[in-house]
This record gives C-alpha cells, structure tokens and sequence, in this order.
C-alpha cells in the first residue's frame, strides 16, 4: 500500500451509524491500497486538530458524522494551506452539505463512490479569518444546531432544531446592520434584521431550495438571504408566506448573489458557522474563495 489516509469520525453523530459500517468501509478503503489511520473524535475540535497534523502527511482525509465534523476537518486542511482531497461520509441527523450534492445515503456506497477518485472543486467560505463549508448566519434559531442536546439531535433528526427553534419565536431580537456588496442596488442596504444567512447550499436545517432554487456550488457565489424585522402580525406572515412558497416576492426579505459581502452592526452579533458557534462580531467581511475545497465526489446532478 503507496498510499495513506486519515479516517476521523464523529462515534456520536446519528446515532452512532458509522459504528454498524466501520469494519466495511474501512475494507473499502483497504481494498484500494489505502493505508488508513483511523480516528474516533473524542471532544469538540478533535477532527480539526487531526486534520491539521495530517494534512500534509496524507494522500486523503476522510472524514464521517455531521456538517460540523466536515467543517473542522475542512478548516484544519485550509488552515494549513493544504490541497490533499476530502472524502464525506454523512452520519449527522441533518446533512445539508450532503444533500445539496445529492450524495448517496448508505455509507459503504459512499466509501466506494469515494475510492472513485473523481474530483469535484466545491466553494467555501471565509469568515473573516475562519473558514465555513456551506453556511454562515445569524439570528432567529441559528443558535439551534450548537444548543440543540446531541443525544436529543440523534433521537429526533433536524425535528430536533426546529422544537427547539418553535421556543424563540416569542424571544425575537432583531440587529441594526449595514450590508455591502456589489450585488446590491446602490452597493448597500441598512435595516434591522431577525436572521440572516450567507450560504453554499441547496439545504438548509434539511428544507431544501431555503436558499433559493438555482444553487450552484461551484459558480464562486453565495446565495443571500436577509429578514427585516416585522413590524405587526401580517409582516410576520409575509415573511413567512414568502420562506413556504420559495418565492421572492416580499420586500421583507432581500435575497441575491454575492461573491464578497461585508456586515456591520451597531452591536457584536452571535454567529455560527456550519451550525457550530463563529463568535461574536461588530464588522465581519465574508468571502467565496472559489473552488478551494478539493472534494472527491462522484456527481453533483
């Protein structure tokens, strides 16, 4: 075997699925003169220290459990300024990243479809100097995913975060904010905001075409989605009406493309990454770095 892998998994993630398939995807990976180094993630940022140290002593970094998992393991490789491949295994109870590139469900599929060695060059971001794999946002429930109990993830699905969700809707705190971007007419807009996401998805929270209905994940542009404050209770269904139906047809929602968007509040904004905790910030400039995520990855539709 001429060829290494590192092999990080969430033991958690979905209920534990990756546990009833190790033994045959690793076979998989053996099968295909793959060395592997397998790791079980122990504790938060475990994938991401281990893709750091791995990053350039590999020929690939597979990495199996939530979107969260495939962020650190995407952010440690970026971080060190590496190109070495990335294979997902899915095993989260949400999957967005997943679904928007239509992968398979079964989990030794994927490891097959993986060893295929087609390589897909997908988007990503960079958040000030972090980095996130699909979605940046703040807001109403997008504290959801890093509250929401991970046993309580496991037993309910992405049902978890919207119950969770259903408990903020009386506690909705809105965010005076100027947005920039060339794609916006007159080059900004100023508005109090509910939410707001930066997204590389064709799912989000696992509701598909959320972020719109010509999602292309390598065009080297995120879709936009910002919720002005509703002012009375016919606003609040606007909005609401508008979400349902995928139309943009509400001047409550501004919704467009954008290659490079900077946000700044009159206060520090709570934002998470990936549906993990980014920090809080005053001035944050986010960016599409194009194509910087070497994914092996068989089809995207």
């Amino acid at each position: 075997m001429d060829k290494k892998m590192l092999f990080v998994f969430n033991p958690k993630a979905g209920k534990g699925k990756i546990k009833a398939h190790l033994l045959d995807v690793v076979d998989v990976f053996n099968k295909s003169d793959y060395e592997v180094i397998i790791y079980s993630s122990q504790k938060p940022r475990d994938a991401y220290e281990k893709a750091k140290e791995y990053a350039n002593q590999v020929d690939l970094i597979v990495c199996s459990g939530g979107d969260g998992t495939l962020d650190e393991v995407v952010t440690g490789i970026m971080e060190m300024n590496s190109s070495v491949p990335v294979g997902y295994i899915p095993a989260g109870s949400t999957n967005d990243f997943a679904n928007s590139l239509f992968m398979p469900k079964d989990m030794v599929e994927v490891a097959s479809m993986i060893m295929e060695e087609e390589m897909y060059h997908c988007d990503i971001g960079r958040f000030g100097r972090q980095t996130f794999t699909y979605i940046a946002a703040f807001g109403l429930f997008t504290d959801v995913s890093y509250e929401t109990d991970q046993d309580l993830k496991n037993i309910l699905g992405h049902v978890a975060y919207l119950l969770e969700g259903m408990k903020r809707l009386f506690e909705i705190k809105s965010y005076h904010m100027k947005v920039e971007s060339d794609e916006i007419k007159g080059n900004v807009v100023e508005d109090d905001f509910i939410f707001g996401m930066v997204t590389n998805s064709r799912s989000v929270g696992g509701f598909k075409n959320l972020t719109g209905k010509n999602v292309d994940m390598n065009d080297g542009l995120f879709e936009v989605t910002l919720i002005t404050r509703p002012r009375n209770p016919l606003e609040l269904q606007e909005i609401l009406t508008a979400l349902i139906k995928e139309e943009d047809d509400s001047d409550l929602i501004y919704s467009f493309k954008s290659k490079k968007i900077t946000f700044e509040a009159d206060e520090e904004v709570p934002w998470t990454l990936d549906g993990e905790f980014g920090g809080n910030h005053q001035t944050i400039e986010i960016e599409n770095r194009h194509e910087a995520l070497n994914l092996y990855l068989k089809s995207t539709k």
